[in-house]
C-alpha cells in the first residue's frame, strides 16, 4: 500500500497557518494586468509623455479599486469603521460634519503653506507634482463637502482625528483628544511628504521605459538588464503613488495610525529629498572615485549578463513587496497587515532587496583612484547605508508591534519566515 509523505516543514505551517494578509494576491494581479496594458499602449503608440504617465496611475489604480470592491467587498470589513447598514439622518452629523470640514480644509491651507515656502517644491520633479496638486486643489475642495457629509452618516465613530482639529481650531466646547490631532496631522505630513516626492518621478521613470529602442535593448544583455530594471521601478513608484492617493476610509485603505516615534521619520526622511543623506555629495554618498558593475566587468559578457540577471531578480523583489500592497502602500503608517507575497518570506523584503541591489550594482571596494582609502570609505558608507535601512525597519516594527495582527505575523516569520530564519542561524 502505497503511502504519501509530507515534509515536515509543509506539516508545520498547515498546524500553523500564515495570518491572514490585509490585501489580496487578485488585488496586485489587477493593478498588474492594467498597468501592464496601458505600457504596451502607451509604446505602441509611442505615448512617452508626462500626460501618459498620469493615465498609468488610473490604469494599474481603477483594477485595483474595482477588484477590491468587487471581489474582496472591503468595504465591508470591520476596520473601516463604517456601518452601511444604519445610516443617519444627515442633520443628525451636520455639526460634526461642517466641524470636520474645517480641520481638513486648515490641514490642507498649512501643506499649501509649506509647498509654498520650500523653493525645492518648485523645481525638477516636484515642480510636476505642485501642478498636479494645482489643478486638483480646487476639484477636491469641491468634492470634499459631499463625501465628508454622506461618510459621516456611515460612521460609526464619526469624531476623529479630523473633527479634533476643527473642534479645536474652532474652540469648540466639547472634550478634545490631542492625542487624536496628532495622529491627524502626522497622517496627512506622510501624505503631504511622499506623495509630492512619488508623483514628481512618475513622468520619468515611465518616459525612460516606453521611449527605449527594443531592437537595441534585445540585443545587448547589459542595456536589456537596465531595460527591465527600469520597468521594475516603474511598477513600484506606480503602485506607490495609487497608494498615497487611494487612502480612502471606505474601501478600508484609510491610514491606521502614522509613526509615532520620532527616529521612525528621521529613518526615513534621510532617505529621501530635499533630506537625503545618500545623494551626491551627501554624509552617505558612497559614490566618489567608484563605479558600478558595468565598467568593472566590462569585456566579460557572462559575467555582465550574470550580474544583470541578479540585478532584475532583486529589482523584481523589490517592486512585488510595493505590488503586494495594492492600494495600500504608504511609509511610516498602519494601513493594514501584509503577511503574503515576498512577505511570506521576509518581513522587509524591500529593504534587503534594495541593499543587495546597490552593493551589487556598486562594488564599493573598487575605485577607480587606486586609492585603498576611498574604497575603505565608499564601503564603510554604504555599510552605514544599509544600516539606515535596519534603523528605519526596526522603528517601523516597533510601531506596527502595537497592532495585534503584525505581533501575530511578526511572530509566526519567527516560526517559519525564511529569511528571518536565515538571519537567526547565522547568530547561532
Amino acid at each position: 500500500m502505497a503511502s504519501t509523505l509530507v515534509p515536515a516543514a509543509d506539516t508545520a505551517t498547515a498546524a500553523d497557518p500564515r495570518p491572514r494578509s490585509a490585501v489580496s494576491t487578485g488585488t496586485g494581479l489587477a493593478g498588474m494586468a492594467g498597468l501592464l496594458a496601458w505600457v504596451a499602449i502607451a509604446r505602441h503608440y509611442g505615448m512617452d509623455g508626462p500626460y501618459a504617465a498620469l493615465v498609468s496611475l488610473v490604469a494599474c489604480g481603477l483594477p485595483m479599486l474595482a477588484w477590491s470592491v468587487l471581489v474582496d467587498k472591503v468595504h465591508r470589513n470591520p476596520s473601516t469603521g463604517i456601518d452601511w447598514a444604519n445610516p443617519r439622518p444627515w442633520r443628525a452629523t451636520l455639526d460634526v460634519s461642517i466641524t470636520k470640514l474645517a480641520g481638513l480644509w486648515a490641514t490642507w491651507v498649512g501643506i499649501a503653506l509649506l509647498y509654498a515656502t520650500g523653493r525645492f517644491y518648485w523645481d525638477g520633479g516636484f515642480a510636476f507634482a505642485m501642478w498636479c496638486f494645482g489643478y486638483a486643489a480646487p476639484v477636491l475642495f469641491v468634492l470634499s463637502i459631499p463625501y465628508v457629509l454622506w461618510i459621516d452618516r456611515h460612521l460609526v465613530a464619526p469624531r476623529d482625528g479630523c473633527w479634533a482639529f476643527g473642534a479645536w481650531l474652532m474652540h469648540l466646547d466639547e472634550p478634545i483628544e490631542r492625542e487624536a490631532i496628532f495622529d491627524h496631522l502626522r497622517a496627512w505630513a506622510v501624505k503631504a511628504f511622499f506623495l509630492a516626492f512619488m508623483l514628481g518621478i512618475v513622468p520619468g521613470g515611465f518616459r525612460e521605459f516606453v521611449a527605449a529602442d527594443t531592437a537595441t535593448v534585445l540585443h545587448d544583455p547589459v542595456a536589456l538588464a537596465q531595460w527591465l530594471i527600469t520597468f521594475m521601478f516603474l511598477v513600484d513608484v506606480a503602485f506607490a503613488t495609487c497608494g498615497y492617493i487611494l487612502a480612502l476610509r471606505p474601501i478600508d485603505t484609510h491610514i491606521r495610525s502614522a509613526n509615532p516615534y520620532a527616529a521612525g521619520w528621521a529613518a526615513a526622511l534621510i532617505c529621501y529629498p530635499p533630506f537625503v543623506l545618500m545623494g551626491d555629495g551627501g554624509p552617505l554618498d558612497y559614490h566618489p572615485g567608484g563605479a558600478e558593475w558595468t565598467h568593472w566587468f566590462a569585456g566579460h559578457p557572462v559575467i555582465l549578463a550574470a550580474i544583470g540577471a541578479a540585478l532584475v531578480a532583486l529589482t523584481f523583489v523589490y517592486a512585488w513587496a510595493t505590488v503586494a500592497f495594492g492600494l495600500r502602500f504608504s511609509n511610516l503608517t498602519n494601513r493594514g497587515i501584509i503577511t503574503n507575497g515576498p512577505y511570506a518570506w521576509s518581513r522587509h523584503p524591500a529593504y534587503l532587496s534594495k541593499n543587495l541591489f546597490w552593493w551589487l550594482v556598486s562594488w564599493p571596494m573598487l575605485v577607480t583612484t587606486g586609492n585603498w582609502l576611498d574604497a575603505f570609505r565608499n564601503t564603510a558608507i554604504l555599510g552605514l547605508v544599509s544600516g539606515v535601512y535596519y534603523w528605519r525597519a526596526r522603528t517601523e516594527e516597533r510601531h506596527l508591534l502595537a497592532d495585534p495582527d503584525y505581533r501575530a505575523y511578526y511572530d509566526w516569520m519567527g516560526r517559519h519566515g525564511v529569511v528571518p530564519r536565515f538571519f537567526k542561524w547565522l547568530r547561532g
